[in-house]
């Protein structure tokens, strides 16, 4: 009878062992302090997609909750203005993005320049022969008598109205999206056939197409620009180290065209963001340190 109790005894025992390993779970991992949320707004240019993407992941990253908020450019320039958004990724200064700046910036704060040498208007396949704006009535009906914009809110294409009349062209502007003027512009190129869009510098449109802009002699469309970015006021002082990183922030035509390629190839924001931020560590250490 001993031997059976300590036989049940024991089973009981190894029994509590096995439960206790199982139940066993290890430390977890650990975890970023939350430093409170960032609201970013963005519009629907590429390069502007490409680096709000980008931000997104290196300030999660460092512990920072980001939302990324999709609205016209106007939008965007009221929202930093009355606090409802926390940065505005792209301001075009001094020319293009002057008269918002005007209109809204009691409310913000113009930070430092992250892209220099900015070009933008009427943008065709090399293989046409226009070369010029003025020219461009004498193939109206060869081209379609139509101009290819993006959103209807964006500085260029006001420009484009401006350039319109100023110019008395005998064609109508499309109101699109970037991606709708690019899905035209893929088109045309695929098939020769010609098409007048516009169209801006950054942009990964001139590393897949031979493209040229059209001659604007009455300077419609400005000298170049720089791309700066604007903050809310007061967040210099929630957030100084955000604003030490990105005030530190610069692209050239590589870096950001490798960065909107390779957006462009994946098809997905956020995986070619990552697939950037892994292979160019060395660039975003000098910019967060």
């Amino acid at each position: 009878m001993k031997n059976k109790k300590l036989s049940l005894f024991l089973v009981f025992l190894f029994g509590m062992l096995v439960i206790a390993g199982c139940g066993q779970v290890d430390e977890p991992a650990e975890q970023v302090e939350s430093k409170g949320t960032i609201k970013i707004g963005k519009n629907n240019w590429a390069e502007n997609i490409a680096v709000s993407n980008m931000w997104k992941i290196l300030l999660e990253e460092k512990g920072y909750e980001v939302e990324l908020v999709s609205a016209d450019k106007s939008v965007v320039y009221l929202g930093v203005s009355e606090g409802e958004l926390d940065i505005g990724m792209e301001v075009w200064l001094p020319i293009t993005d002057a008269r918002y700046v005007e209109e809204y910036g009691h409310g913000f704060t113009v930070q430092d320049m992250w892209y220099e040498n900015t070009s933008l208007g009427l943008v065709v396949p090399s293989y046409m022969e226009v070369n010029c704006i003025t020219e461009l009535n004498d193939y109206a009906d060869e081209y379609g008598g139509r101009i290819v914009g993006i959103d209807p809110g964006s500085s260029l294409m006001q420009l484009t109205e401006e350039a319109i009349e100023h110019y008395d062209l005998n064609y109508e502007l499309i109101e699109s999206s970037d991606s709708a003027m690019m899905a035209d512009l893929e088109r045309a190129y695929g098939n020769d056939e010609p098409t007048v869009v516009t169209l801006w510098s950054p942009h990964y449109a001139f590393a897949y197409y031979d493209l040229k802009y059209l001659d604007d002699p009455a300077g419609i469309y400005g000298e170049s620009d720089d791309i700066v970015f604007i903050t809310r006021e007061g967040f210099e002082d929630d957030h100084p180290e955000v604003l030490s990183w990105m005030n530190t922030w610069f692209m050239d035509d590589d870096s950001l065209g490798e960065l909107m390629g390779i957006i462009e190839e994946v098809g997905d924001p956020v995986e070619g963001a990552n697939m950037w931020i892994q292979d160019n560590q060395d660039l975003i250490s000098q910019w967060i340190n």
